[in-house]
């Protein structure tokens, strides 16, 4: 046994028990370099895309429970250890959007609290996105959630299409902003009969580059609709124009500024020839469908013949069924970023593109430690 040395004493060290010591730092070195995969909608109909996206990572759903108490409280409950390892939460975004941020912040608050190493959140349909503009005396509730997000926990998000690029800009941790346009356009090329006879359109001049870029990849026409109203975007009156209160004025009365003119909308028009063609509307998110109708009423007017819609998220809210339906739209096809098994039933038009593999990769290659552009590669910002 050799012997040691210290301060003129001598000390015996057993070699025997270092490869103990060594191999219980490597099993711990194990554990934490494991993942799980959580999901934290207590609605068993938002958990398919979990399933799908846990079957192509070949790994089991984690073990937990997500429900509401009878006062409505939203409670999670972990059923397994986490320590030390990169957890990823699943959340889809059903018709109760704030119930899902509840369930979202609770796991992801619940997780850090039982100390695990990473918590990256999946959402493939970001909540409140299009509220990420400030609008009269509105807020930007869009940056109150990252801020939230960020509060409980998160670590890294992995989204898909936000409505605008700039919300990563919200955020004080990474955001990958997955794309689903080379699956719509995989659909176009392979489910859409006579498809090089076709003519990519942007319902207003706002999605104008979205559209440039799907007609630039399938080597089509493009068209823009001009002078439709949208009023999500539109500068409607408000407060900030109503007469001051009755009161004497007194001093210094303000400054002669020129008179800012009201915008006026032009008459509707197709900007581009659709005529005996196949018309494409491509957008990001298909909620309120009343523009999508009246769109496809002015392309069937200028000759289109078959009409289209291609979206990511389909949330397709209220009477969005029925109205595509009665419609002239020919088939609406959205992504599963969105639970909406319901509105198939009530209308056979819709259609769902599985994006659950770009989902599994990502999740893949974050654990991993490695690059994600593969997933960008061939990807412009306009997509």
């Amino acid at each position: 046994m050799p012997v040691r040395r210290f301060g003129g004493h001598r000390s015996l060290v057993s070699h025997s028990q270092s490869p103990k010591l060594s191999y219980g730092y490597t099993k711990m070195n194990i554990a934490r370099g494991g993942y799980r995969v959580f999901s934290a909608n207590s609605s068993a109909a938002c958990t398919e895309l979990a399933q799908k996206i846990t079957e192509r990572l070949g790994v089991e759903l984690g073990k937990s429970v997500v429900y509401q108490e009878s006062n409505s409280e939203t409670r999670v409950d972990v059923k397994e250890s986490v320590r030390g390892q990169d957890i990823f939460i699943i959340q889809t975004i059903p018709r109760d959007v704030n119930t899902a941020v509840m369930e979202l912040l609770v796991m992801a608050y619940a997780l850090k609290t039982s100390c695990a190493k990473n918590i990256i959140g999946v959402i493939p349909y970001f909540p409140y996105s299009k509220q990420c503009k400030m609008r009269k005396r509105g807020s930007i509730v869009c940056k109150l959630l990252a801020s939230m997000l960020a509060k409980a926990g998160l670590t890294h998000i992995i989204t898909m299409d936000l409505h605008q690029k700039e919300i990563q800009g919200f955020f004080n941790f990474p955001v990958d902003n997955l794309r689903a346009s080379p699956f719509l356009i995989q659909y176009i090329q392979e489910e859409i009969p006579n498809y090089r006879n076709a003519v990519i359109v942007a319902k207003s001049p706002s999605a104008a580059k979205r559209a440039q870029s799907y007609a630039e990849r399938l080597r089509l026409g493009l068209a823009v609709i001009h002078g439709e109203a949208h009023h999500s975007e539109s500068d409607m009156a408000d407060g900030r124009h109503s007469p001051p209160l009755s009161r004497a004025i007194t001093g210094h009365t303000g400054l002669e500024l020129p008179l800012m003119m009201a915008k006026e909308k032009p008459p509707i028009s197709v900007v581009g020839d659709v005529g005996g063609r196949i018309a494409i509307i491509v957008d990001d998110i298909i909620d309120d469908v009343e523009d999508f109708v009246a769109a496809a009423e002015i392309l069937k007017e200028r000759g289109a013949y078959k009409i289209y819609i291609m979206a990511t998220h389909g949330l397709l809210s209220a009477e969005a069924p029925r109205l595509i339906e009665e419609s002239a739209i020919d088939e609406v096809v959205v992504t599963n970023t969105v639970p909406h098994e319901v509105q198939k039933l009530q209308c056979p038009k819709i259609k769902t593109v599985d994006v659950s593999m770009i989902l599994a990769e990502a999740i893949r290659r974050i654990h991993n430690g490695e690059s994600m552009a593969y997933l960008f590669r061939n990807i412009a910002m306009d997509d």
